[in-house]
């Protein structure tokens, strides 16, 4: 369905919000509150009801529900003083006064509008992102769709993030073949960020070229070129824009929390605060950890249904006792709290069924703990963290074969992530698992050479040096896990880690016992 009022386009099946053909950054959240108001248009709409329809029945703090209203106003060009679209009904609740016609379909074709410099938008309170059509370089035009569609699937991909906002394709496609500098294309579709490539296709080979530009300061924040054989065309386009996507999100997440960084702390809202976490989140020390949860909490202090923060602190929470520096027992009721209350603020953000995934996983619930990650990859399957916690989730399982392709594919999907070290350490177990103690040392040395504290790598290392009958590695892993997790015991491995099968329990304590774990 699709509302048109004033010079705007509200387009529910694309959850898309426009002026003139230009997107309007929206929060999910506000957005499925500017549609309940308008779809109940007739009527004034309660506050009971809206707290029900769009934060699903959960206890909601007035200021929260003010800074929503404002939010959806200040989307559709309406402000609180004027109130010329959403008025407030004194005592009753919220009602759309604006004219609405309604059509089904795509909108009728017309002349695509460019804003003009004196139209600029203003930068969205949330990072915006636009995609620009890859310049075909092979001088053939029939190329154009190829390098078109490696356009139109990174944009489609970035959309699955959720947590930026991604221009539509309608409007980042009107600089096609046009000279426009990128900075006038972010001033004019109010982003602060442009992924911008070519295509050059030779025979039966193609070279993709892209980078990511952080317009506001005029740095390149990425580039990578990537050199195919085109035996399968569709395969390679595929394969092209999930390497491009692993490799932007986390360059997104780096450049957010540097700018957060820069802010006086008085100043830091819900979002700055999360950026602020992932930064210490991925240093994953004890001490870093504990500070993301800080962060995290306030985060949701300032905004109680906020989805992001709470599956990330769900993860966080998880991940500290997973690795041994908070108590599990006390840990995981706190943690499932946090994830489900997470999946009931957004049910599409992957980040969500993730931390509800990590907390299922150490309730030994393993089919629901799978069947989470699983969701959390299908709503982005470029999400490489759930694609390495999926991995040792499935070790524990007993799967040890599709846990080492999940770690493998985190790995492949983003080299250069922050969580690297994870990934790596992941894989380390699968080959321990797997009884190859080589790999494992190998994997768990190159976890090390990531984050040398990471508690996962010196564990794995411990065990299959101990397997291996290599005394001298063995003590001198021991010696490193001790002084990453001092109180380790065989009691807590025992105790602690959720392994399915007995047999994979006796096999990983045997390493450590050969290895001199009391």
């Amino acid at each position: 369905m699709q509302f048109l009022f004033r010079d705007h386009l509200l387009d529910t099946d694309r959850r898309e919000l426009s002026r003139e053909q230009v997107p309007i950054a929206v929060e999910p959240q506000v957005f499925d509150l500017v549609v309940h108001l308008m779809q109940n248009r007739d009527r004034v709409v309660s506050k009971d009801e809206l707290i029900d329809k769009i934060w699903h029945g959960r206890s909601v703090s007035e200021s929260t529900l003010t800074s929503r209203i404002n939010a959806a106003r200040k989307a559709i060009g309406d402000n609180g003083a004027s109130q010329a679209l959403i008025r407030t009904i004194t005592r009753k609740g919220f009602r759309f006064v604006g004219d609405v016609q309604t059509q089904h379909g795509a909108v009728p074709p017309g002349p695509v509008r460019i804003a003009q410099p004196q139209a600029a938008f203003a930068l969205p309170e949330r990072p915006a992102i636009a995609v620009l059509p890859f310049t075909n370089m092979s001088g053939e035009a029939e190329q154009d769709y190829f390098s078109d569609g490696i356009s139109e699937d990174i944009i489609t991909a970035l959309s699955k993030l959720r947590w930026f906002f991604v221009v539509a394709r309608n409007s980042s496609f009107v600089y096609k073949g046009r000279a426009v500098h990128i900075h006038e294309v972010a001033r004019e579709l109010g982003v602060r960020y442009v992924v911008e490539g070519s295509v050059r296709r030779s025979g039966e080979r193609v070279r993709i070229s892209a980078q990511l530009n952080d317009v506001s300061t005029g740095s390149h924040l990425w580039a990578e070129r990537y050199d195919r054989e085109l035996a399968d065309i569709f395969a390679v386009q595929d394969e092209i824009t999930e390497a491009i996507v692993a490799a932007i999100e986390p360059q997104l997440y780096a450049a957010e929390s540097f700018r957060a960084q820069q802010k006086p702390p008085g100043s830091l809202d819900a979002w700055d605060l999360v950026m602020r976490a992932l930064s210490h989140y991925w240093r994953i020390t004890r001490e870093d950890n504990a500070a993301a949860q800080k962060l995290l909490e306030e985060a949701v202090a300032i905004d109680p249904a906020y989805g992001k923060a709470l599956g990330l602190l769900a993860t966080s929470h998880m991940f500290g006792a997973h690795m041994g520096w908070a108590d599990m027992a006390a840990t995981v009721p706190v943690a499932e709290r946090a994830a489900l209350a997470a999946v009931e603020a957004d049910r599409e953000d992957a980040w969500a069924h993730h931390g509800l995934a990590y907390t299922y996983l150490f309730r030994r619930r393993f089919d629901d703990a799978l069947a989470e990650f699983e969701l959390a990859l299908r709503l982005n399957p470029n999400f490489a963290m759930a694609h390495a916690f999926h991995g040792v989730t499935l070790c524990y399982a007993g799967r040890w074969q599709d846990g080492d392709a999940a770690a493998r594919r985190a790995l492949r999907l983003s080299p250069r992530d922050p969580l690297a070290a994870i990934y790596c350490g992941v894989a380390a177990y699968a080959r321990f698992v797997g009884r190859d103690y080589e790999g494992a040392v190998q994997m768990a040395r190159e976890s090390m050479r990531e984050r040398g504290d990471f508690v996962g790598a010196h564990r794995v290392l411990t065990a299959a040096a101990g397997m291996l009958g290599n005394p001298a590695l063995a003590a001198s892993a021991l010696e490193g896990l001790r002084r990453a997790q001092p109180e380790v015991t065989l009691a807590w491995i025992t105790r602690e880690l959720p392994m399915l099968r007995e047999e994979d329990r006796a096999h990983y304590l045997q390493g450590l016992r050969r290895a001199g774990m009391k």
